[in-house]
């Protein structure tokens, strides 16, 4: 028997479970990934507590959890040849991570790069897309000013470092603990919350281009009174801004396995930090969501299976 995380109900981090199952087995095409890290995401979250912008209703009880993951792949489906048993993979499939064993298409895992540790890798898809694709929607140049909040976690430290290596400007909002954190990889930080505008505009007189939302909480309207185009205003974590104001939504999917490879190689490199807020084993699941949930992250929280 295997175990996975599932749940049965809505509600916080305690309607996680562990469970043991019969292990899944590749189709034709197919891998199967022994699991050794899986990376948790605020998306999960509001998925097992029901909340309206993850489309509960789709939900099927009892549901795995998680996406991200990172393992050795040790079984191959009929037809599989661009890898083999052995291979060190990373990749994502949605309410399947969380597990001892994955299986997924043989053609959706890339390759862990040497120099990229498992927490990292186990961790990095749904982050990792996020914040390219974001970055990328923007078209920043060394002319821009680009305010990003929650820029220490996990999406939003991926983020700054990209749009830093574009030569803009780059401000970070983000909790005082990490504020020495950000100005060391060159990110002007301010404090979230009350006066973010005030604290923004004594840096920037001028204003702000462009804007990243991975916080929600009336970041957008903080965005646009500081002058940033609605057109160059992406946001992740408000759901109603794309409809209210016209800003964008683009979010994982508008990066492909290819970007997560060069993304992934820079991490490998050095070129890109990827922090690992902490890591807990697979049955302390809760734990990290309660971690998830009280926010004030450094990089990704990580589970692992052994």
């Amino acid at each position: 028997m295997s175990r996975r995380v599932e749940y049965n109900r809505f509600g916080g981090p305690e309607v996680l479970e562990i469970v043991h199952v019969e292990p899944p087995h590749p189709a034709a095409g197919e891998v199967r990934v022994r699991v050794l890290a899986t990376g948790i995401n605020p998306f999960d979250a509001k998925v097992f507590r029901g909340m309206p912008t993850s489309n509960p209703q789709s939900v099927q009880f009892p549901v795995g959890n998680g996406a991200d993951f990172a393992g050795v792949i040790d079984e191959l489906g009929e037809g599989v040849t661009a890898v083999g048993v052995g291979d060190t993979v990373m990749g994502s499939r949605m309410y399947f991570a969380q597990a001892d064993f994955v299986v997924i298409g043989s053609d959706e895992v890339s390759p862990v790069p040497a120099g990229m540790t498992i927490e990292q890798a186990g961790s990095l898809d749904t982050a990792g897309r996020t914040a390219w694709a974001s970055v990328e929607s923007l078209h920043l140049s060394p002319d821009d000013v680009v305010l990003v909040s929650a820029a220490a976690g996990g999406v939003g430290v991926i983020a700054v470092q990209l749009a830093k290596r574009t030569g803009a400007t780059v401000i970070g909002s983000a909790g005082a603990s990490n504020h020495e954190f950000l100005k060391n990889l060159g990110v002007i930080p301010v404090e979230y919350g009350v006066g973010l505008a005030d604290a923004v505009r004594a840096i920037a007189p001028q204003g702000i281009t462009a804007a990243l939302d991975n916080f929600g909480h009336g970041f957008v309207e903080v965005a646009l009174e500081l002058g940033a185009p609605a057109a160059r205003v992406n946001t992740i974590a408000d759901y109603e801004a794309p409809e209210k104001y016209g800003v964008g939504a683009i979010g994982a999917a508008g990066a492909n396995i290819d970007d997560l490879r060069k993304l992934a190689q820079l991490i490998a490199d050095g070129d890109v930090e990827f922090p690992i807020d902490s890591v807990f084993p697979l049955e302390r699941v809760g734990h990290a969501y309660d971690r998830l949930l009280a926010g004030h992250l450094r990089g990704k929280i990580v589970l692992v299976t052994q």
